[in-house]
C-alpha cells in the first residue's frame, strides 16, 4: 500500500488555480455561444456566471493571493445581484482563513462539502481497463453521444453518501459539458460490446491531470465502466503530469471508487453561498 500523498499549501494553491483555469476557460466558451459568460478577477481568484442555472456560477481559485477588499467583494455581490444569481464560494480548507471568517461575517452559509482527492503520477496507474470494457478518447463527430452519456448517467445518481446541496437541468449539464470541452478538456467514451456504456473527460494543466467528471449508463453500472476510464485516463496522463485530482461528494460511489484506485484526500472544499436576491 503505498504512503498517502501529503498536500501542503503550495499544492493545495497549485490545484486551485488549475481549477480556477478551468471554470474560467468554461465560462468564457459560454460566453462564445452566446450565453452570459461573466468572469470578475477577485483576490487572485474569480468570480464566474456562464448562464442561469451553470455549475460554473460560483467564486474559484479564492484564499490563495490574500482576502478580498471588502469593496470589490461587494461589487462582486452587487453584480450577481444584478442577475438574480446568489454568490456561491468554493473554500480550500487550506486557504487562507482570515477569508473563510470575511465570509461567514458578511452573512454567507455553509451549504455542503466536495473532496478533492491526488495520486501521484505515474505511480501505480493499473494500465489494464476491466474486461468487457473499452475506453478510448473521443471524435470530433463523437461529442454529441459523449455529452449523451454524461447527462443520462448524471441525471441518475446512486444516491450514496451525503446528499448534494445543487442539482443541474438535463439541457444545463448537456450545454456546460460542450463548454468543458470547448475549454481543452479531452472527451472519453467507454463501450461494452460496443455500445456507449458511459463518458469522462481529462484536462490537463500545470503538471496535473484533471478528471474533470465521469459516469456511467445507467444499464451499464456495476460492471467497472468507472474503473476502466480511471484506468484509462491515469495511463494516459502518466507521461505528461506529475499528479491527477478529480473531486467528488463526500462518501460517494466516486469517492470510494477513485481510494480503492490509490487516490487520497488532499483536503475538503467548503461550499458557503450568500443569496443576493434579497
Amino acid at each position: 500500500m503505498s504512503n498517502p500523498l501529503f498536500c501542503g499549501t503550495d499544492l493545495a494553491a497549485r490545484i486551485e488555480a488549475a481549477e480556477a483555469e478551468l471554470i474560467v476557460a468554461a465560462t468564457e466558451a459560454a460566453r462564445g455561444r452566446g450565453a452570459r459568460g461573466l468572469v470578475i478577477p477577485i483576490a487572485g481568484g474569480f468570480a464566474c456566471a456562464a448562464e442561469d442555472g451553470s455549475p460554473m456560477n460560483k467564486v474559484v481559485g479564492l484564499g490563495f493571493g490574500g482576502v478580498p477588499q471588502p469593496d470589490v467583494l461587494a461589487e462582486v455581490e452587487h453584480t450577481l445581484a444584478g442577475i438574480g444569481a446568489p454568490v456561491q464560494v468554493e473554500l480550500s480548507t487550506l486557504a487562507d482563513p482570515d477569508v473563510g471568517a470575511m465570509l461567514t461575517g458578511r452573512g454567507y452559509r455553509l451549504v455542503g462539502f466536495e473532496n478533492v482527492l491526488g495520486h501521484p503520477l505515474p505511480g501505480d496507474t493499473d494500465p489494464v481497463p476491466p474486461r468487457g470494457i473499452d475506453v478510448r478518447p473521443g471524435g470530433a463527430g463523437e461529442i454529441d453521444a459523449w455529452v449523451d452519456a454524461l447527462v443520462e448517467g448524471f441525471s441518475q445518481p446512486d444516491d450514496v453518501g451525503v446528499p448534494t446541496h445543487e442539482e443541474f437541468p438535463r439541457d444545463v449539464v448537456a450545454r456546460a459539458e460542450r463548454d468543458f470541452e470547448r475549454a481543452g478538456v479531452t472527451p472519453y467514451l467507454a463501450t461494452c460490446d460496443g455500445a456507449i456504456a458511459g463518458g469522462g473527460s481529462m484536462r490537463l494543466t500545470r503538471g496535473i491531470a484533471q478528471l474533470t467528471g465521469a459516469a456511467t449508463v445507467p444499464a451499464f453500472r456495476r460492471r467497472g465502466v468507472q474503473a476502466a476510464l480511471l484506468a484509462t485516463r491515469l495511463r494516459d496522463a502518466a507521461d505528461r503530469c506529475d499528479l491527477a485530482v478529480v473531486t467528488t461528494a463526500p462518501g460517494s460511489t466516486s469517492h470510494k471508487n477513485v481510494q480503492r484506485h490509490g487516490f487520497h484526500l488532499l483536503y475538503t472544499r467548503a461550499v458557503l453561498v450568500k443569496d443576493t436576491g434579497g
